[in-house]
Order: structure tokens, then C-alpha cells, then sequence
């Protein structure tokens, strides 16, 4: 075990072990007793796994890099196996990869579900979609603070004043972030209720909503949102997985407001403002804008999920939205627009230094003081160049398992940046269950990717091409 930080993993099996006792309550009280047995699997074996990492002696060093990256890895591979015991044991008769395909999909917040009916599900197992939904977004937050050395300055000074970490510092960070992530949790459940959703439809979105996931407690969306007021409320309140889970603490809390801690978040706004303008000026001709706002904004959150009704026409736009994705510090995936303004913004320098070789073009983002260097780009770059060549090897390997190349290419996108399929991709009824075994593997384990590039693969690639 002396490349894997257990102990880092332990607190997330406990964590497991709690939602699985709350399931147990939450079955008792409401009287659902055909699943009930299933969360005592996962609440004994999530137990005894936590306590047994956090017993396990560790080398008493630093770790480097590659065995922080190795153990966040192994929590991606070890942590779905016991989230997908309740599916396995439960009274549906699913197999253990679709247990597990269900298990991945809800804990790397992608939405994907081997379920045709969702109405055939007991609430218990709605809820319990839901739960991994939330342990995957914090956990993926976690490992955000728990690999901060290998992102770039300017990045980093969007999250904090320090560089590199120390122990102390690591767990300040992780006990600010659960307690926001709990809270914003909570208010978006307020919130929606306020809005006269019901408790229970409430309770799943707010956990879908912060861990940027797609699972939903109905078939369709449609069936919650029944007026025009809580389809505007629920589109807002999917903003908070664009913008950082950090912006609106450090807007009330932080004393020295450094304009560090905000450039990101101004870039993501104006942004947000562009976008919507050019839907609303070009896109809202056919339909309500409301119901075209919503699958936008779903789309730069990296959700996914949208209403039911003919987007054909936009499906490609909606597709580039999911790519370009949203703030660093936040449970989307994507590429992150700000890597790609900035690479953006260098390639154009470039080009203009060579028509006007005499003037001096600064690589400098606005509302900061923060210059990017070389380094910086060539790693946005490779970022681009690994999303292409994973993206190129998923779509092949999808249209050998007998799906058309248009619904090969969209699943691929889908499944890199961790984004549901839905009407507004042209993939709503696109069925998971009936796909080949070895497609199914595929699937989870881009998912993954898609959820640990950014952390493992550019870190590779860091280390042997920028000289970590």
C-alpha cells in the first residue's frame, strides 16, 4: 500500500456507510421494505473497508504526485463496488455490470442509467441514485485539494493564496468545502421547495444539481417542472455547478478582496451573458426561450438533463457548450472555458505578432494581474490533444458495438465530459441496458477517464514533457 493514501480514501467508505444507514431510516420510516436489506451490504462493507484504510500504517513522508494520483484512481475503481450493492442485491434481478455501470455513472456525476422505468424503482433506490451522486461530487472536489500541486499558478490562485498545500491546510480546506457543499446542498433543497416541488422530487435534484449529475427521480423532467416559475428557479440553481463552489463564501467572508479570487468567476459570467444573448436574439423562434435556457444552462454546467421536446436544431451548440464546460473549482467537467480563452487569446497574440511584429501583445487575462506563460499553454493545449484522441478512441470503439456514428460520436462527448444524455443531444431514448458487455466496460471506464483526466493524464504528461 505505499503508493495509495488509504487514509485519504477511508473518510469517503464512512462516508458511504452514513448514506446507507440514512437509507436504512429513511426505508423504515416511510414503510419501504423491498430493497431495505440490500443498504446493510454496503453500510457493514463500506465500514469495515473505512476503519481497515484508516487503520493502515503509512509511510511517514511526503507522497509525491504519482501516488496521490495513483490513490484517487483507486477510490474511482474500489469506491462504485460498494455503491453498487444495493442495485446488485436488490429486487430488479440486475446484474453485477449493470450494477456497477449504474454505480460509476451516479459517483462520476454523468447521469447515464441502465433503468428503462424509473417508476418501477422504490424511493429507497431513487434516493440512494442520488446519494452517490453527492459522494461523487464532493469526492471529486476532495481530490481537487488533494492533488493541488499539479495545476497551474494561475489556477490555483483562484482557490487560494498558497501554492502548495501543508497538511493543516489541506484539512482547513476539505472541512470548508464539505460544509459549503453541504449548505449549497440544502438551500437549493429549500429553495425548490419554496417553489412547490415536491419534498421528495426536492431532496434528489438538490443532491443532482451540486454534484453536476443526471440522474432524476422521474422518467422526464417534465413530470417536476409544471410551470414556467420552477423551470426559471431550477435553471439558476444549476448555475451553482458552473461558477466555483467557492464564489459566493468568498464574496461574503473574504476580507482582502483580491481580484485573484474572482477573475475566474467574472470571465465565467460574462461568459454566461454571451451565450445568452445570442440564444435569445437567434435560438428562440421556435419555442419558449425558457425551455432552451434551461438546456443551455444545463449544457455549460456539464448536467445534461432537459424537457422533452424537439432540439434537434441546436443539439451540436448544446454539444460544444458541454465541452467548453465551467469553472475550475466546481463539479463540472469539460475542457474549462478559461483554458480555452487563454489558449484563445495566445494563439491570436501569436498570429498578430507576426502581421505587427513591432507592437508588444501581453498574455494577460483581464480583470487580473495574472500572466500565463508557455508552459501554461502547451499544457492547455495537450488537454485539447488528449480530449481528441480519447474522443476519436471511444467513437470507435461505440460504432463497433453496433451504434450509428452521429449517436457514437454524441455518447462519446457525453461520456468524456460526464454530461447525461438527454432530448437536447438527440440521445433521450437512447437505451444503455441492451448494449453488449464489453461496451458497457468502455463506457465506465471513459467515464472515469473523463472524470480523472484533467488530474491523472495531464499530470502524466506534465512529468515527462514539462519536466515536473
Amino acid at each position: 500500500m505505499s503508493l495509495f493514501r488509504v487514509k485519504y480514501l477511508s473518510f469517503f467508505f464512512i462516508l458511504v456507510s452514513v448514506f446507507s444507514f440514512f437509507n436504512i431510516i429513511y426505508s423504515y420510516y416511510f414503510n419501504l421494505y423491498l430493497n431495505l436489506y440490500t443498504y446493510y451490504f454496503s453500510l457493514f462493507s463500506s465500514l469495515i473497508i473505512g476503519l481497515l484504510f484508516y487503520k493502515i500504517k503509512e509511510v511517514n513522508k511526503k507522497p509525491s504526485i504519482f501516488e496521490k494520483i495513483l490513490t484517487v484512481f483507486l477510490g474511482y475503481l474500489l469506491i462504485p463496488i460498494i455503491l453498487s450493492l444495493p442495485f446488485y442485491f436488490s429486487i430488479y434481478n440486475l446484474t453485477f455490470l449493470n450494477s456497477l455501470f449504474e454505480a460509476v455513472s451516479g459517483f462520476t456525476s454523468t447521469g447515464f442509467t441502465i433503468f428503462d422505468n424509473i417508476k418501477h424503482i422504490d424511493q429507497g433506490l431513487i434516493l440512494w441514485r442520488s446519494s452517490i451522486q453527492w459522494i461523487g461530487g464532493l469526492y471529486f472536489l476532495f481530490s481537487i485539494i488533494f492533488l493541488i500541486d499539479i495545476y497551474d499558478d494561475s489556477l490555483k490562485k483562484s482557490l487560494t493564496n498558497f501554492l502548495s498545500f501543508n497538511s493543516s491546510e489541506v484539512i482547513k480546506q476539505t472541512i470548508k468545502i464539505f460544509i459549503l457543499y453541504s449548505c449549497i446542498t440544502l438551500s437549493i433543497f429549500f429553495m425548490l421547495n419554496i417553489f412547490d416541488i415536491r419534498s421528495f422530487h426536492s431532496l434528489n435534484l438538490s443532491m443532482t444539481i451540486i454534484a453536476s449529475g443526471g440522474f432524476l427521480p422521474s422518467n422526464d423532467l417534465s413530470s417536476i417542472l409544471v410551470n414556467e416559475g420552477q423551470i426559471i428557479i431550477f435553471s439558476l440553481l444549476m448555475l451553482v455547478s458552473f461558477f466555483s463552489i467557492f464564489f459566493i463564501y468568498n464574496l461574503i467572508f473574504l476580507r482582502d478582496k483580491n481580484l485573484n479570487f474572482f477573475y475566474e468567476d467574472i470571465h465565467l459570467f460574462l461568459y454566461f451573458l454571451f451565450i445568452v444573448t445570442i440564444f435569445f436574439i437567434f435560438f428562440s423562434f421556435d419555442t419558449d426561450f425558457i425551455y432552451s435556457f434551461l438546456s443551455l444552462v444545463s449544457s455549460i454546467s456539464n448536467i445534461g438533463i432537459s424537457l422533452e421536446f424537439d432540439q434537434s436544431k441546436l443539439s451540436f451548440i448544446y454539444l460544444i457548450l458541454v465541452i467548453i464546460g465551467g469553472s475550475f473549482f466546481s463539479t463540472s467537467s469539460g475542457l474549462r472555458f478559461l483554458k480555452i480563452y487563454s489558449l484563445t487569446k495566445y494563439s491570436l497574440n501569436q498570429i498578430l505578432s507576426f502581421s505587427k511584429p513591432k507592437n508588444v501583445f501581453m498574455n494577460k487575462l483581464v480583470f487580473s494581474k495574472i500572466n500565463f506563460d508557455l508552459k501554461e499553454i502547451n499544457k492547455y493545449f495537450l488537454t485539447i490533444v488528449i480530449f481528441i484522441i480519447s474522443l476519436f478512441i471511444l467513437t470507435l470503439l461505440l460504432s463497433l458495438g453496433d451504434i450509428n456514428f452521429e449517436s457514437s460520436f454524441k455518447l462519446a462527448v457525453l461520456t468524456l465530459m460526464n454530461t447525461v444524455n438527454s432530448s437536447a443531444y438527440g440521445l433521450g431514448e437512447f437505451n444503455f441496458s441492451n448494449l453488449n458487455f464489453l461496451t458497457k466496460y468502455f463506457i465506465i471506464f471513459f467515464m472515469i477517464i473523463g472524470r480523472v483526466e484533467l488530474i491523472s493524464l495531464l499530470l502524466i504528461a506534465k512529468k515527462f514533457l514539462f519536466k515536473y
